[in-house]
């Protein structure tokens, strides 16, 4: 479905902070619905296999014809790419989108706000870290909103906004504004810890683990019963190996210590899978074996 949002007027410039997977995606959606995008990381490196990812990424929505050729010509053109976080001082939003480690984020924060415009609106992609203490390590967090995207960036339509307890209104309306204008729909959670949709996925998959770890079912038992039963598109322990069984383990351990109550509790199944490296498709194995190309299940 082709976007006919406009883009915010008074958003010239998006900085995104963080050329992983969830940072070009977002610079991918960002130039392709008309804005000038500012794209850094560490190292030049990452961020020119960032770019290459993001040429790859639209030439295929080009094949597909969701987009034209011209579109992507001249989206890319507005994609800039560096690694002098100094450039972000004439961004008016700056997403950043580096992995979920507190002290990372806020040693990020503490380097560019002096280098920000005072009015320029600063978010993060984090999808359980508390938005309130993140902008409090900054210069302005009347002007900071979390904007958690979900994963992959391109096909996936929902953006979760959360205030912080000091988020002014302008900053919630404009970031909303933002969000459409990605083509994007929003939903609002308050500040509490994984917000919305992880708060009811992750410990879904949790108790699909313990389904699994107490033997009421296979894998693949557990998998065909919520795709064909539930309707899900793909089974909770392939989309856990999907996410990452890291990843998944880092958000029920948030969940579990920040809401204190024992249903939140990671399943010892789960612990073991990724004390032993199994961490899912990333890895080569989780809860199926992708080593020989066809996911096999590992129970």
């Amino acid at each position: 479905m082709a976007n006919t949002n406009k883009p915010v007027e008074h958003i010239k410039l998006v900085g995104v902070i963080g050329a992983g997977h969830m940072g070009s995606g977002i610079a991918q959606v960002a130039s392709l619905a008309g804005y000038n995008v500012l794209l850094t990381d560490t190292s030049k490196e990452k961020t020119e296999e960032a770019l290459a990812t993001i040429n790859g990424n639209m030439a295929r929505q080009v094949s597909r014809e969701v987009i034209t050729d011209k579109q992507k010509q001249d989206a890319l053109d507005r994609i800039e790419i560096s690694a002098d976080l100094d450039k972000h001082k004439e961004a008016d939003l700056v997403l950043e989108a580096v992995t979920e480690d507190e002290d990372l984020k806020q040693a990020i924060y503490t380097e560019i706000c002096p280098i920000l415009k005072p009015e320029t609106i600063l978010c993060s992609n984090t999808s359980t870290i508390s938005i309130t203490r993140l902008a409090a390590k900054t210069d302005r967090p009347n002007k900071f909103i979390g904007m958690h995207f979900m994963n992959p960036v391109p096909v996936m339509e929902l953006v979760e906004l959360i205030r912080g307890i000091a988020t002014d209104d302008e900053t919630y309306q404009t970031s909303k504004a933002f969000v459409r204008s990605l083509n994007k729909y929003t939903a609002v959670s308050e500040d509490f810890p994984a917000f919305i949709v992880h708060r009811i996925m992750i410990p879904m998959i949790n108790e699909a683990i313990y389904t699994l770890y107490e033997g009421v079912g296979t894998v693949e038992a557990i998998d065909t019963a919520m795709t064909y039963g539930a309707h899900h598109p793909m089974g909770p322990l392939q989309l856990a190996d999907f996410i990452g069984l890291d990843t998944c383990l880092g958000i029920m351990q948030k969940l579990y210590e920040g809401l204190a109550d024992p249903k939140y509790r990671p399943c010892p199944l789960l612990v073991k899978y990724v004390e032993a490296g199994w961490t899912g498709q990333k890895a080569g194995r989780g809860f199926y074996d992708y080593r020989d190309g066809t996911p096999v299940p590992t129970r």
